[in-house]
């Protein structure tokens, strides 16, 4: 279960005239707890998960469902006998049916369900027998599955199984529920127009028949396929999503990196501040060490910025050191100026100066770049890339990636090469490489084409079907349309990372193609939260089109 979060705003006192008064007109009747014997219940087999109902205790809402608190949460999880968390006596733990799809897509989910039972049908576990084959993420997904299975079922006789299955056998201790499978095959009748052969409406039919079979319990199926959900709904039967996956609730909650300082903060900030300068890769920063009551919502690496309206110079910053309530933030390079272009691309917005701050300094080895589309998440990145790689030759090389997940339907097979096969997935470094080539007007065609063929032997294109147990080495490494990534994905791109090398993830999480992939549970959310904070890692959400006006007017009304 989660912590409860702390209080964010200080109690408020009542003063002793305040409280309120008994009224001695008025008699309090006693409340009695009712003893689970005395509850009327139908009788149960004693195998069956009703027979053990009696014995549970009162459901703290569980991940799948939500993961808001509950206000009984802290005394769910205060006792604890057999395994199983015990509360108040006044109900049933629910029975969570899994769908197919809930397996596959995180195959740890058995144990995601703190107290509550879960209920395999037969049909799932023939699902998960077709998908196991191949080697996509899914048939992983489905093959990891079936070991966790048969690690539970292995050593248990036939008498335990219908009991169910304790899921802290394996060393899951939050898994305080038990596991039962479909043993019996159950005859229920369908809403006419279901057809009986198909699985999802097999799966309906077992959930109905365990709410027959269970009339005081409550019985849920969790699926992450819409309309499975909506005709569960549409049957009567209770259904949700899986949502433990999920990173953030509110996408709108997701970290930017930035933060407006407000006008009275020299003000507030500025008592016994400490001010010095330092000369860091051929540039001279200010840097400002200061103790205020803003300090502790600030983070490292986070830039901070002011732009007074009454005609004062705007200040641009970035957090660098915080310690308790002090904070030591240091100025930026400014390179909206042309003295300070990046293989002949400026900033063009403030959100743009922040983002090639972090993606030239030699201190960040891991970027995030969120934005919609023509906010310059590419072109930036490449430059900065080719700047350093070509010029200060901090890196070797540019490694090129990216998530082969279309549009639309599927060209089919492409011919060639790995590096020939991931062409035209690369047509927006196509499209930003031409932009950088031609900013040089002095060089000719003859020069032009020279530099073109020195930029392309720099640059590789690989494909992540390939990446699994590489290591990059002084590589500039940029993974583009990072939102179609999972968790795991990206987890496995970002441990490639050997000495000196620099990862920058791009992407847009209003567009993702990957199925069951949302907002909240994209790889990309998923590393913007877990990396901030972290002394060599930065985040920039981008906010303001670049691309042309007919684009950011296509993005507002379209």
């Amino acid at each position: 279960m989660p912590l409860p979060k702390l209080p964010t705003k200080p109690a408020a006192l009542l003063s002793p005239q305040d409280y309120p008064k008994a009224d001695k007109d008025k008699i309090v009747k006693s409340l009695t707890l009712i003893e689970p014997s005395a509850r009327k219940t139908d009788p149960a087999p004693a195998s069956s998960p009703m027979a053990r109902s009696t014995e549970k205790t009162t459901p703290a809402r569980p991940r799948a469902a939500a993961n808001a608190p509950q206000a009984n949460a802290p005394q769910a999880s205060a006792q604890k006998s057999g395994g199983r968390r015990q509360a108040a006596k006044n109900g049933p733990t629910k029975l969570f049916v899994l769908d197919t799809n809930v397996l596959m897509h995180d195959p740890t989910a058995l144990f995601r369900f703190d107290e509550h039972d879960i209920y395999l049908p037969m049909i799932t576990l023939e699902e998960l027998d077709d998908h196991k084959k191949g080697m996509s993420e899914v048939a992983r997904s489905a093959r990891q599955v079936s070991r966790t299975l048969d690690a539970l079922v292995s050593g248990v006789e036939e008498s335990e199984i219908d009991e169910g299955i304790v899921l802290a056998k394996l060393g899951n201790k939050d898994a305080g529920g038990r596991l039962f499978f479909q043993t019996k095959l159950t005859d229920v009748p369908l809403p006419t127009g279901l057809p009986n052969g198909k699985a999802d409406n097999q799966i309906l039919g077992v959930v109905q028949a365990l709410e027959t079979q269970h009339p005081g319990r409550p019985v849920v199926l969790v699926s992450k396929d819409i309309n499975m959900r909506i005709k569960a709904r549409a049957m009567g039967l209770p259904a949700e999503e899986y949502f433990n996956d999920h990173v953030l609730e509110d996408t709108d909650l997701l970290y930017s990196g930035i933060m407006q300082l407000p006008d009275d903060f020299w003000e507030k900030h500025a008592k016994g501040m400490e001010s010095w300068q330092e000369n860091k890769h051929g540039t001279g920063y200010t840097f400002y060490r200061l103790t205020g009551p803003l300090v502790p919502q600030m983070l490292v690496n986070q830039f901070v910025y002011m732009e007074p309206q009454n005609g004062e110079a705007s200040f641009y910053g970035q957090v660098r050191q915080i310690n308790g309530k002090t904070a030591v933030i240091q100025t930026l390079r400014d390179y909206t100026h042309n003295k300070n272009s990046v293989w002949g691309v400026t900033a063009r917005n403030r959100e743009q100066n922040f983002a090639l701050n972090l993606l030239n300094d030699p201190e960040c080895d891991f970027v995030t770049l969120l934005g919609q589309a023509g906010t310059g998440k590419t072109l930036l990145a490449l430059a900065s890339g080719l700047a350093q790689v070509l010029e200060t030759k901090l890196y070797s090389e540019i490694i090129v990636t990216r998530v082969t997940v279309p549009v639309g339907e599927d060209i089919g097979f492409l011919p060639g090469t790995e590096e020939e096969k991931m062409g035209p997935w690369m047509g927006a470094f196509d499209d930003n490489l031409e932009v950088l080539n031609k900013s040089d007007n002095d060089a000719g065609d003859w020069g032009r084409a020279a530099t073109q063929d020195l930029i392309r032997s720099r640059i590789k294109i690989k494909s992540l079907n390939f990446m699994r147990g590489r290591t990059f080495v002084n590589k500039f490494l940029i993974i583009d349309e990072a939102q179609n990534l999972t968790p795991k994905q990206m987890k496995t791109l970002v441990t490639r990372a050997g000495p000196g090398t620099k990862i920058v993830c791009l992407g847009n999480i209003a567009q993702i193609d990957t199925p069951y992939l949302t907002e909240g549970s994209s790889g990309l959310t998923y590393v913007v939260d877990r990396f901030k904070g972290w002394s060599h890692s930065g985040h920039v959400t981008l906010a303001r089109g670049e691309r042309s006006r007919l684009a950011d007017h296509a993005s507002d009304v379209l």
